[in-house]
């Protein structure tokens, strides 16, 4: 039982596994999922800072070799965008998309100008520092676009500026510079004021909130117009160049949408490994079951020899007699089962037999009680019709007569008593110690000396030594009598009979030999059972057919074996086996 519930609890076990894998890998993809979303909102909104902490997220640079996602070099030159990385000499060790007027190395003034102008010639520059994976070096990552419009505002001012305002008959020419249908120009005053308007139908807006221009500036992703800006330091006024965004589709960023992906397809691998599994474990679990739901219907109908069909024990054992995989998990349970059929098959014919050996039983002892009750009763009618005149000595004759059969009778009911007692041990029986050649040779001498006894010769042998054995004197007496008697009743007249006592290892034994007409296997078979005679009933009244059966039980409760040897024509052997003890 222990390793059946070892084999199912790991079973079990490992499908939980699986399943608490499904579950935990459908959460890290939702989870993955709402971080890309996030994610993706925020590089809507801000591209410039929000892909420059994705692309050094997703790059990986050991001894100036640049490994980068091919993704975000596509996504930077879609977006208009070049990239330069550079080491801690100032050199570009890579770069995406980077134009000629690009430099390839940069000093460190220069450098510190770019970070806090955020500029480079006509780009605007994002920038970030970053430590390799070793710790002990350091890299610089300029991200910048060409703003045109800020050098486009710049001339504008030079050409249409006045005062830090446009001048009212340069309108129609600002106007006309303004290529895109969405494209306009404010003059704003420092409070957010919007003192001009050219371009788009001279938008209606009057004045921007205190974080409006900044939030347009640093979150331009939502917004559909690009800002571009030049102060007029002079004047405190500043230009706003306002230009409509090329429809373009969002690019979604790629680490998380890698990530997803291949989450997703181990996900997968695993919903249908699972699903294998299931359908495994089913077929598994279920055949088995199925199996056994046939044995229990066919031994609820009492069909214990077919416990296992021809068809299904092919199923089951192999033709080595080993049990085939499927069943293995239950290799104990169905063992178990065919254990517990076959000991209730063997159960069910034995009960059968004793039935039938109950009946036979019945059916002799209502014979045998038949034949002398019938001559009771005989004599009972005679007496009592008055009939006749019966001197003394035929009244003796009938009266012994009555006294026989009753006697008869009584005897009979006795050991039918008897058997029952000793097979149910009903009777306690208390042993002492005897010596066994001496009370075997007084019980041979009683039928040497009984002169009724005319038609059989007695010898008897005995062992040299002593011979001390645990018995009961009164039912170890029963016994030999029993057998005895049996060699007697049915041997032919002038039978030799042998009775010859020894002892072998830690045993003492007794045997009983005659020279007559032996048995066959079916009467030595069923010798020691109880009413069998081996001979028909309609041979003789006398004996009850119990005999050698009473003497069987006596032999097992005094903890000894019993053993007979005969062929027909050939005689018989009984030999009795007893454990020996010391004698004082």
């Amino acid at each position: 039982m222990k390793r059946i519930r070892t084999r199912l609890t790991l079973h079990f076990t490992y499908q939980v596994l699986l399943l608490w894998v499904m579950i935990l890998l459908t959460l890290a993809v939702l989870l993955l999922t709402l971080i890309s979303y996030l994610v993706n909102q925020d590089l809507k909104r801000t591209f410039s800072t929000s892909a420059l902490d994705g692309i050094t997220t997703e790059t990986f640079i050991e001894n100036d070799h640049v490994s980068m996602n091919k993704r975000w070099q596509g996504l930077l030159k879609e977006r208009g965008y070049w990239l330069q990385v550079v080491n801690e000499s100032g050199n570009v060790i890579y770069d995406v998309n980077a134009g000629e007027d690009l430099k390839t190395s940069y000093g460190a003034a220069e450098l510190l100008h770019i970070q806090e102008t955020r500029r480079l010639g006509p780009y605007r520059v994002e920038t970030l520092l970053e430590s390799e994976a070793d710790g002990m070096h350091s890299v610089l990552y300029l991200m910048g676009s060409k703003d045109a419009g800020a050098q486009s505002l710049e001339q504008w001012f030079r050409q249409f500026g006045s005062g830090g305002r446009i001048r009212p008959e340069a309108e129609s020419k600002v106007k006309a510079e303004l290529t895109g249908d969405k494209d306009y120009l404010q003059v704003v005053s420092p409070t957010g004021q919007i003192l001009q308007s050219v371009g788009q139908a001279e938008a209606k807006k009057s004045k921007y909130g205190a974080l409006e221009l900044v939030s347009m500036r640093v979150e331009p992703g939502k917004y559909p117009v690009d800002l571009s800006v030049y102060f007029d330091e002079n004047s405190g006024y500043t230009w706003l160049l306002h230009q409509g965004k090329p429809e373009k589709e969002f690019v979604k960023q790629t680490f998380f949408h890698d990530v997803i992906l291949v989450l997703v397809a181990i996900g997968a691998a695993v919903l249908v490994l699972t699903f294998g599994i299931s359908i495994w474990h089913g077929y598994r679990y279920g055949q088995p079951l199925m199996l056994f739901a046939g044995w229990f219907e066919r031994m609820s109908q009492g069909r214990y020899s077919e416990a296992l069909t021809e068809k299904e024990r092919k199923k089951v054992f192999r033709k080595n007699g080993k049990i085939r995989m499927r069943y293995r998990l239950y290799k104990e349970v169905i063992a178990g089962f065919y254990d517990m059929a076959t000991k209730l098959d063997a159960s069910q014919r034995e009960r059968k037999m004793l039935e039938q050996t109950r009946e036979e039983w019945m059916t002799g002892i209502s014979h045998d009680l038949r034949t002398p009750l019938s001559t009771i009763q005989g004599y009972g009618h005679l007496l009592e019709s008055g009939q006749f005149a019966w001197n003394e000595a035929e009244l003796k004759e009938m009266g012994r007569m009555i006294r026989e059969k009753g006697d008869f009778m009584l005897e009979l009911l006795q050991d039918f008593s008897l058997t029952f007692q000793l097979k149910n041990k009903a009777i306690q029986i208390p042993l002492q110690p005897i010596e066994l050649n001496e009370f075997v040779r007084r019980s041979v001498l009683r039928y040497v000396n009984d002169a009724t006894v005319d038609t059989a010769k007695f010898s008897f042998e005995e062992w040299d030594g002593a011979l001390a054995i645990l018995a009961n004197p009164k039912w170890f007496r029963r016994m030999l009598d029993n057998i005895l008697t049996n060699a007697v009743k049915h041997n032919p007249e002038g039978t030799e009979i042998t009775v010859r006592t020894g002892k072998d290892g830690g045993q003492a034994w007794i045997t009983v030999e005659d020279n007559g007409k032996g048995m066959d296997e079916e009467t030595k078979r069923n010798l020691f059972e109880r009413y069998y005679r081996g001979t028909s009933t309609d041979e003789t009244t006398d004996g009850a057919g119990l005999g050698m059966s009473i003497a069987h039980a006596i032999v097992i409760a005094h903890k000894g074996q019993i053993q007979v040897e005969s062929e027909p024509g050939r005689g018989t052997t009984v030999r009795m086996a007893f454990p020996f003890i010391e004698s004082n």
